[in-house]
């Protein structure tokens, strides 16, 4: 947990992500990734300056085997308030739309009704959390997929619902995520989407694990150019 906190802090105080008397509201899928932000925010609450609020937000998409009672018992251990919503995400995009490409309409749609849960509960931020290793990836996809150079952003202000999104794990890769949880034990959410593992974003994932056996300093280098020539990534 040292070592997390440490990059996370840094992401923190880097991008002044944190104020005093925030309320966050923590995007919890019940993957690896926000689970070890949920037990990081909790352990920085303890001894942070600035004091914040925690509550935790879950969108039951619809697909079988999403654990309710994993994730209920994950935040009761705690101590963090639980909401969770059930959306209709499954029908739209696989049953009616049937997307081949389904991750950004799952997105958006996800994101719409974390926004209104997180407005209902008096939450001026919202936490996500997005690794080192989704990153890079997003700038490879936009990179190749698109011909546009960026990445998403560190922190972001919403105009339309006065909520600021923040990125506190951006320094923290996906190894030290899973480490984190095999260490401590903690059970996560069994992969429920039908195209996990399969999508383009994996793809990226492959790509950089195959260049950096020819080039080790990939993932140093790409980070460094996104810091270096994104203004949003500018400090």
């Amino acid at each position: 947990m040292q070592k997390i906190l440490s990059k996370m802090r840094k992401a923190i105080e880097e991008y002044q992500m944190l104020e005093n008397n925030d309320k966050i509201a923590i995007c919890l899928s019940g993957g690896k990734d926000s689970i070890t932000l949920l037990h990081a925010f909790k352990a920085l609450q303890r001894f942070y300056p600035k004091k914040f609020e925690l509550i935790a937000i879950s969108i039951d998409p619809g697909f079988d085997f999403f654990d309710t009672t994993l994730l209920q018992d994950i935040c009761n251990n705690l101590q963090i308030p639980l909401f969770i919503e059930k959306s209709n995400a499954k029908e739209i995009v696989f049953d009616l739309r049937k997307e081949k490409n389904p991750c950004s309409l799952c997105a958006n749609l996800r994101r719409g009704i974390i926004n209104s849960i997180a407005i209902r509960e008096g939450c001026n931020k919202i936490a996500l959390g997005h690794n080192e290793d989704d990153v890079l990836e997003t700038f490879l996809l936009n990179l190749l997929y698109t011909g546009s150079i960026g990445t998403f952003s560190p922190i972001s202000y919403m105009d339309r619902s006065g909520i600021t999104l923040i990125r506190p794990l951006i320094y923290t890769s996906e190894k030290d995520t899973k480490r984190f949880i095999k260490k401590n034990e903690l059970s996560v959410m069994p992969k429920v989407c039908p195209v996990d593992g399969t999508s383009k974003r994996e793809d990226m994932k492959q790509m950089i694990f195959s260049l950096q056996k020819e080039i080790p300093s990939i993932r140093a280098n790409l980070f460094g150019a996104i810091q270096r020539n994104l203004n949003d990534w500018k400090i």
